[in-house]
């Protein structure tokens, strides 16, 4: 397995969807946001970019 690079919002939104419970159930539905409140471009593609595995 080679390197992954990944800003810190890929990287966060990526842990975040993989995480579970003790019976391997998503700990996460998704997450809640309100884009255009301060800096969260990044935190958006990154979410974006996962919305299969993670709800936004």
């Amino acid at each position: 397995m080679g390197t992954i690079r990944l800003t810190a919002a890929q990287a966060m939104v990526r842990y975040l969807s993989r995480q579970m419970t003790e019976e391997g159930a998503p700990f996460l539905a998704g997450m809640w946001a309100i884009f255009g409140h301060g800096n969260v471009a990044g935190m958006g593609e990154a979410l974006h970019a996962e919305r299969d595995a993670f709800q936004t």
